[in-house]
């Protein structure tokens, strides 16, 4: 039986679609509200629901890494997300890897297949009525809506900056030079697709890099990136080893001969049929025309077809700490909740937990039942606790770590091991 309460979902990416049918899924009906195709981002190539503009990976599917454990919390609550990903998993290690295409149109057919789901496609400018609602527009929050929620909201400065790395076709790798292998011989040892550079080869693409033209930003001089997906250029800039200890470590991934290169491009798996990689690390704002040049540096592709470029885009987030509680509640409108990227989080799986989570405490909310209180011992918890409870003042997105969870332990397993005892205390008690 349908129960009549409405829930608005705003915004069909990674968190609003799991919050989408984390609802739908248990009876309430839900209005999904999606504006592509009606209205498209500058980083979004499809309609798709939750549509992977960076990177294809969720990282470490291992219980002892922070998003490792996340993950398995997610998957005892049923999470649409990973049962996607899972089913669309690419190999990579001991990364979980999805093909993108397949992942987004996964998600979406389900979506789209649920009785309880209305979609709508449109682009919200306003909140027009108390029609309780999750706001999962993301990063990539259009300029009405992110102008009216922060005068809504009385913040004035809501976004920061993300890169996206380029991607390559197969075919035009050059095996010659370039060698399969992960690192420390991970997964089945030939995930990736390994590029090295010798000292004199290295300093020539540094070089070019720190020569290269950026594109420009139309919207504001000050552009302020997130560390975790730092564009290569501004690695450079940093040092001329920077990259050497971030994407270009050369440490596990010994040539075939057994000698260890100066430097190492990887390359990951980006489709199914395994004819497009992407250059792991290599997010950029470069004019495509140098992309192209310094790309084509890289022994092994010379002559690679470079089938999308990297580009930089705006991201949309609040200062959480003073709008927002650890149930990802609006402090000052009890029935409008927030998820994903805009409520602080950073990172796919980061923003579907959110997501997740929003949803199983608005049910609670309809419901006139106390809001959860998921312990800061769970990576889910901890995220919840420190969007906040952060310092305002200097308030940033952050990925899942073990840094914020609570009663740590140098034992990762045990840590993780209690983490999801209390998931399944919570699954319990929401059953």
């Amino acid at each position: 039986m349908k129960k009549q309460a409405q829930v608005r979902v705003i915004g069909a990416g990674l968190a609003g679609s799991e919050a989408a049918y984390q609802l739908a899924k248990r009876g309430y009906q839900v209005e999904l509200v999606e504006m592509r195709p009606v209205k498209m981002t500058p980083a979004h190539v499809s309609e798709n629901f939750a549509e992977l503009v960076c990177s294809n990976s969720f990282r470490s599917d291992a219980i002892t890494n922070a998003v490792g454990l996340l993950k398995e919390e997610m998957r005892l609550l049923d999470s649409l997300i990973l049962q996607e990903g899972d089913l669309n998993r690419l190999p990579a290690g001991s990364a979980l890897a999805v093909d993108r295409v397949a992942f987004s149109q996964a998600v979406t057919a389900k979506l789209q297949s649920m009785d309880s789901i209305t979609i709508i496609n449109k682009e919200i400018e306003t909140l027009e009525d108390d029609l309780p609602t999750i706001i999962a527009t993301g990063p990539l929050t259009s300029d009405a809506f992110s102008s009216y929620l922060g005068e809504f909201l009385g913040q004035s400065e809501l976004y920061f900056y993300d890169a996206i790395a380029p991607i390559v076709s197969v075919e035009g790798i050059n095996f010659d030079i370039a060698y399969r292998k992960s690192r420390y011989d991970k997964g089945d040892g030939q995930d990736y697709i390994n590029c090295p550079m010798t000292k004199d080869e290295f300093t020539a693409f540094y070089q070019a890099i720190v020569a290269a033209e950026e594109a420009p930003m139309r919207e504001f001089e000050d552009v302020k990136v997130f560390e975790g997906c730092m564009p290569v250029e501004e690695m450079a800039r940093r040092g001329v080893k920077t990259m050497l200890f971030g994407p270009l470590k050369p440490v596990g991934l010994e040539k075939p001969d057994g000698s260890r290169p100066y430097a190492v491009v990887q390359l990951r798996q980006d489709n199914a049929a395994g004819s497009l990689y992407n250059l792991v690390g290599f997010q950029t704002r470069l004019k495509w025309g140098d992309q192209k040049r310094i790309i084509q540096m890289i022994p092994g592709l010379e002559n690679v077809e470079i089938v999308r470029y990297g580009v930089m885009h705006r991201n949309t987030f609040l200062k959480s700490p003073l709008v927002i509680n650890k149930h990802f509640q609006s402090k000052q409108r009890p029935s409008l909740f927030f998820a994903g990227q805009i409520s602080g989080v950073e990172g796919y799986v980061e923003s579907a937990a959110s997501g997740l989570y929003a949803a199983l405490n608005m049910i609670q909310y309809l419901e006139n039942k106390p809001l959860l209180d998921l312990s800061a011992e769970t990576v889910m918890g901890s995220m919840a606790n420190y969007i906040a409870t952060a310092n305002p003042a200097h308030f940033q997105p952050m990925n899942a770590n073990f840094g914020l969870v609570m009663n740590r332990d140098k034992d990762r397993e045990l840590m993780a091991n209690r983490s999801l005892e209390h998931i399944k205390n919570l699954l319990e008690s929401i059953s």
